[in-house]
């Protein structure tokens, strides 16, 4: 199977639609239409219907291979340029955008002086794809965020195409934002079930998705989405939901840090933000410096 297809294919799924995939591997739609035809018939199986896109049976069962092979080749080549071609020092490192903490920052910023010759690059990223990008080795370091019982791990997407480290870095309290005059910002704290009934805004990167919502008060059918939002500045995410466009849930200390916004604690069930370090088992020079200042703090 010719990998080239099966990363089309897996960008369609994903993106759900033609042209758009076609943008992100920088191909015409018309290359993408050929690359989606020649797997079909490899396979002998239609793997998306095309009104609207979205994976046959089919192709659902081959999206579950498609992602741990194609972050296997990417790992491989990662390991194969690291060692033929050994670039110039630097660390890069991923961040959800809740997870790049005050903390976090005060540990790059003393990694940056202690190793003064190597150039510090951070990149946002969505959370699903830290991971995978540690593993293929376009990230040195990554740091990820989500909601969990205290002392639980993160359900995080970890491939097997290289082996990974998760450190733990912070539980914090979580609340929600609100205006001065919601007619919540009085209460003293809410609980996630009271809350399944209201408007709230999907923020998949930027916030707590509505899905973990669900789990959390197990209520499938609740916390519909008033306005989607996929940007990764969270004050951004605070002014929409200040705006009464929807309620949303961030860690206190982040609720609070806005001016004009009330942040009211989340009482039950008993759930906290927590930050997770990713990255390889092995470490050496700046990445390895980051990672124990950052567990120190």
């Amino acid at each position: 199977m010719d990998p080239r297809l099966l990363r089309t294919f897996e960008a369609v799924a994903r993106c759900g639609s033609f042209t758009d995939a076609a943008r992100e591997l920088g191909v015409t739609r018309s290359a993408v239409s050929q690359h989606i035809a020649s797997l079909e018939a490899e396979l002998r199986a239609p793997l998306l219907t095309r009104q609207p896109v979205a994976p046959t049976a089919a192709g659902s069962r081959l999206l579950e291979h498609a992602g741990p092979l194609l972050s296997r080749l990417e790992a491989a080549r990662a390991d194969i340029t690291r060692s033929t071609a050994p670039r110039a020092p630097r660390l890069t490192v991923g961040a959800s955008p809740l997870a790049l903490t005050p903390t976090l920052a005060e540990a790059l910023a003393e990694a940056g002086r202690r190793h003064p010759d190597t150039p510090i690059g951070v990149r946002v990223l969505g959370r699903a794809r830290i991971p995978a990008a540690v593993a293929a080795g376009d990230l040195d370091i990554g740091l990820t965020d989500g909601i969990a019982t205290p002392g639980d791990p993160l359900p995080l997407p970890l491939p097997d195409a290289a082996p990974l480290a998760v450190v733990v870095l912070a539980e914090t309290p979580l609340a929600v934002p609100l205006a001065q005059g919601h007619p919540l910002a009085r209460r003293l704290g809410l609980r996630l079930a009271d809350l399944a009934g209201a408007r709230w805004v999907e923020a998949p990167d930027s916030g707590v998705s509505l899905g973990q919502l669900r789990a959390a008060a197990d209520a499938p059918r609740g916390f519909r989405a008033a306005l989607t939002y996929t940007g990764t500045d969270v004050r951004a995410l605070v002014a929409l939901a200040v705006a009464s466009q929807g309620l949303t849930l961030l860690p206190h200390a982040v609720a609070e840090s806005v001016p004009g916004v009330v942040s009211v604690p989340l009482t039950a069930p008993r759930l906290v933000h927590r930050v997770e370090l990713v990255c390889r088992a092995t470490l050496e020079g700046p990445a390895h410096t980051l990672v124990a200042l950052a567990v120190r703090r």
